[in-house]
């Protein structure tokens, strides 16, 4: 298409709108839906950039409370993704409304008042379509436009307002909004619709929306030169990778008719759809994100290649050895400025006389530290005399069964309780709880005369300042609970490194993170390296005292 032409008609329908939004009728809640009132968020620290949303309810569903019934209830995914992001670093507004399309919600007002909060700096993420397939006029919501991305318009005497309007492609209103976002100094991103719950006759593809709205937006964007994230597409090559009855799972329950609108779990996994697209796209700092995602919704951070990572050996076989087993909070090799608190242990003791094993690997869990086979060579090399300490829990929390979990889920509590799940190569695992686990290593380490100590996780950087829910406390109960039957220790290191944050501060707590969330960096190993160590002092009996020493850091 000729730029020119394009600018042009970008104008023009700009000017129109502007005309349509000055006509705009007060709410009529009981007469049209499209114009019920609702409150919406604002920016919550005005002085930060701001990721705004807008869109329909599959972004923002009702009043984003899930209707009272919690995570089986309706939500849009703008609300999960905010766990995604550093608040401190950026604000993340849902402006989206439920029941509007690209036409009403700039008809009913509601774009006006979003744009009073959209400033120089800002992005502002779109996405509608499933309500613009309407009925451009009726007496119910009259929310239709025209289909395509043409410069095509209509104009109707508005059944539902009695106001006479022009309707414009959904292409038009989309260039609409991007025109006036940069007109702001902000950054428009389009997004497809999200994927409907609508499989082909044979149960394993879905269908797509490929040949209208993602295809529209996706035009769009690609003529304006903006970022586009293809929900539809993704959203369809997820659910195929699920299978039909796990799909049923993200959407409410007793609602098989229900193609639309997602429960929390759906939601989330659209949400991350979200994140993956705008890390893709190099659309936001890298400071921002709190977890990254691919397309296929597995976690963006690089999982350690076991290959690489070799199982310590104790330096001086002769000598009783502290022998440490976790993830990448515990060992993580210096990647990306990265370092885990097992890393800085030797320090704090006198490595003449003990040796400090640390065989921890990035990425792996309760459950894939056992079934690769690392325990069975840590075993081998364990001896009488040995201690062994146990921290898991940060990637046990993938879902089971979902590709993008990397097969690392572990069934919650410390039951005997089982999931069966299929690895990539096709084969079928039995996979156990997350205590089932811990009480195998326990009890693998007793038989060898090896004393236990099991930690909880260490806090994620937005989860331990006062009157926030502490964090990982599933896991510390249920890692406590399998040390007290099996015979092993128990040192909370989720509240003693809690504690610790609380007593220095927000400010020297940010400078002891890697990324935006989870992994430490030298200063932070070293700082959770002595709570760790706190934690040993005050075991009954307190086993290792007589190998301390003061560090020298």
């Amino acid at each position: 298409m000729n730029r020119a032409l394009t600018r042009r008609s970008v104008a023009a329908v700009l000017s129109l709108l502007a005309v349509a939004a000055a006509q705009a009728q007060p709410f009529t809640a009981s007469t049209d839906p499209a114009r019920a009132q609702v409150t919406l968020p604002e920016p919550a620290r005005p002085e930060l950039p701001s990721i705004i949303l807008i869109g329909d309810s599959t972004v923002r569903n009702g009043h984003d409370d899930g209707q009272g019934k919690g995570a089986d209830g309706q939500w849009g995914w703008g609300r999960p993704i905010a766990d995604y992001f550093d608040a401190n670093r950026v604000n993340l507004v849902n402006r989206a409304v439920g029941g509007l399309s690209s036409r009403t919600y700039r008809t009913s007002g509601h774009w006006a008042r979003t744009q009073a909060f959209i400033k120089k700096g800002d992005w502002v993420l779109m996405q509608f379509g499933h309500n613009d397939a309407s009925p451009v006029n009726d007496a119910s919501r009259a929310r239709g436009v025209l289909r395509g991305t043409g410069p095509e318009s209509e104009e109707i005497d508005n059944l539902l307002t009695g106001q006479h309007e022009t309707v414009y492609t959904y292409g038009g209103y989309l260039r609409g909004y991007i025109a006036e976002i940069r007109a702001a100094g902000a950054t428009p991103v389009v997004c497809s619709p999200v994927i409907r719950k609508r499989w082909e006759a044979d149960g394993l593809k879905v269908q797509r929306a490929g040949a209208n709205y993602a295809a529209w937006a996706a035009e769009v964007a690609r003529q304006e030169g903006v970022a586009f994230i293809d929900l539809n597409e993704w959203g369809a090559r997820r659910y195929e990778a699920l299978g039909k009855a796990a799909v049923d799972g993200l959407f409410p329950r007793g609602t098989p008719e229900e193609t639309v609108h997602t429960n929390l779990a759906g939601a989330t996994l659209n949400a991350q759809l979200v994140v993956a697209g705008l890390i893709q796209a190099k659309v936001l700092p890298d400071a921002f994100y709190t977890r990254r995602f691919t397309p296929d919704g597995a976690d963006d951070r690089p999982v350690a290649d076991a290959r690489k990572v070799k199982v310590e050996a104790p330096r001086d076989p002769a000598l009783p050895s502290l022998v440490l087993i976790g993830d990448s909070t515990v060992r993580s090799g210096g990647q990306n400025g990265a370092w885990g608190w097992g890393e800085r242990l030797a320090a704090f003791f006198d490595i003449r006389r003990i040796n400090i094993v640390n065989d921890a690997i990035g990425g792996r869990s309760s459950r894939t530290f056992f079934t690769e086979g690392r325990w069975a060579a840590v075993l081998q090399q364990l001896k009488p005399g040995d201690t062994l300490l146990i921290q898991f829990g940060h990637n046990d929390g993938a879902r089971i069964g979902d590709p993008a979990g990397k097969n690392r889920g572990s069934v919650p509590g410390i039951g005997d309780d089982t999931v069966e799940d299929t690895r990539p190569d096709g084969s079928k695992e039995t996979v156990q709880s997350f205590g089932w686990y811990l009480k195998r290593y326990i009890a693998d380490a007793r038989v060898k005369g090896v004393s236990v100590v099991v930690l909880s996780p260490i806090p994620h950087k937005d989860r331990w300042q006062a009157g926030q829910p502490r964090d990982f406390e599933n896991y510390a109960a249920w890692g406590e609970q399998a040390a007290r039957e099996n015979g092993a220790q128990f040192i909370d290191l989720t509240m003693f490194v809690t504690e610790a944050y609380r007593a220095v501060g927000a400010a020297q707590v940010d400078g002891y993170f890697a990324d935006a969330r989870t992994h430490t960096n030298d200063a932070g190993a070293v700082f959770n390296a002595t709570q760790v160590v706190r934690g040993l002092k005050q075991l009954p009996g307190q086993p290792l005292q007589s190998y301390l020493r003061e560090p020298a850091l």
